[in-house]
């Protein structure tokens, strides 16, 4: 299939397949904003609610040379943006009356935070009865750990995940992106649409509760039941303890991933090896046997792929059925040809002018596509055009920013 025939009754009407639904994002950092990007990528609109001085998101690197964060434009993009401090009485009102006109309210502070405000699921819900109220924090809004604060490579530690990441005989190495926080916000958005899907069948709304640890726990597989059944659990760096090969390889110009588990591969990469009566060889004659004597199945493969070149592995391998794949670095990997048909790297005009590739919307939608249809807002963009939908009027909203309760 090409792109044009997936696409091909697709409607340009909608913003997305969540069109209509509307979000109240109270939210700093990764986790929260990553959420209601993701239903925002979605085609919700979401209203981004951050103090007049802007969020730490909006400061932390990396920086463009226009002094732009591309962590805030990478997140907060497809937004509308209210500055309004929400520790003021009236801040906290205009929260509220926001929040009443919204189908799903996200927030990722401290838990007690906004109920210490104002503005926690018990006071929204006191305004808007069935609204689905989603928190997402580091430990979640119980349990003994509930009150301390904590960040992604904390729960990463915390987890046990880091524990296995590394070289066999290394330190704990945390991921190099955000994996707390970037599954913290799936889930975060994944639940809202779950209790929405209740809401429309019951009327109900409801309070989800998100925690970092929870999420890094529930995409670690089977090793939390490992761990408590007793079964060992070993670092295994880019090994894989149940099939070899199944590792990381140089080769002549760069690394490859190589990994297999059926025989019928094992005799297609003998063969091209030159090495046809290694499938007969009682050590490698099946997954069980190559296993059981990984290394000396990781040295015969090591050692023909540093005679070979990187691209001819990859093409004749990859041509012969074998899983391979060359290991990119990011440069190698957002200019291949498959990554731009698929509108991974997008052009986005941001609000200084300049034009950035930001990575776009993972999940392709063949009657209702998404699309980044809008810039990381500046702080305040929005203030006076959502003040007025709430039928503040301009004199009102003067003394308000008079007061700094508007940015």
């Amino acid at each position: 299939m090409d792109k044009a025939e997936f696409f091909r009754s697709a409607r340009s009407d909608l913003t997305g397949p969540l069109h209509g639904m509307r979000v109240l994002e109270v939210t700093t950092s990764w986790a929260g904003p990553m959420a209601g990007c993701l239903l925002a990528d979605l085609g919700a609109e979401v209203i981004k609610v951050e103090h007049p001085e802007g969020e730490i998101g909006r400061v932390l690197g990396p920086h463009l040379p226009s002094g732009l964060s591309l962590l805030n434009e990478t997140v907060n993009r497809n937004k509308r943006n209210l500055s309004v401090d929400m520790r003021d009485p009236d801040g906290r009102d205009i929260v509220l009356s926001l929040a009443r006109t919204c189908d799903v309210v996200v927030q990722n502070f401290k838990p007690g935070t906004l109920h210490k405000w104002g503005l926690g699921y018990e006071h929204v819900q006191a305004v808007k009865p069935d609204i689905v109220y989603v928190s997402i924090s580091a430990f979640g809004q119980f349990g003994p750990h509930h009150e301390r604060a904590g960040y992604d490579p904390l729960v990463q530690a915390q987890s046990g995940w880091m524990s296995l990441n590394g070289a066999i005989d290394g330190d704990p190495v945390k991921a190099p992106t955000f994996l707390g926080d970037d599954l913290g916000g799936v889930y975060g958005a994944l639940s809202a649409l779950a209790a929405l899907r209740h809401r429309d069948a019951t009327g109900e709304g409801q309070h989800i509760d998100v925690a970092l640890l929870d999420a890094i726990l529930g995409a670690s597989n089977m090793f939390p039941s490992m761990a408590r059944v007793g079964l060992p659990m070993e670092r295994t760096a880019n090994q894989f303890p149940l099939v070899a090969p199944f590792n990381v390889y140089s080769c002549r110009g760069g690394h490859v991933f190589l990994g297999m588990s059926l025989d019928s591969h094992w005799k297609t990469l003998a063969d091209y090896m030159g090495k046809p009566e290694l499938v007969e060889d009682p050590r490698f004659c099946s997954t069980q046997a190559r296993t059981d004597n990984r290394e000396a199945v990781d040295f015969l493969v090591a050692d023909w792929c540093a005679t070979q070149e990187q691209a001819d592995v990859v093409a004749e391998l990859g041509a012969r059925g074998i899983p391979v794949a060359p290991v990119n670095d990011y440069v190698q990997a957002t200019s291949d040809p498959h990554v731009e048909v698929r509108d991974m790297l997008q052009p986005v005009e941001l609000a200084d002018g300049s034009v950035v590739p930001l990575s776009g919307p993972v999940p392709k939608f063949s009657r209702t596509p998404t699309r980044i249809r809008s810039a990381a807002p500046p702080v305040g963009r929005d203030n006076t055009e959502l003040l007025e939908e709430l039928g503040v009027d301009a004199n009102t909203q003067r003394e308000l920013s008079d007061r700094n309760v508007l940015g």
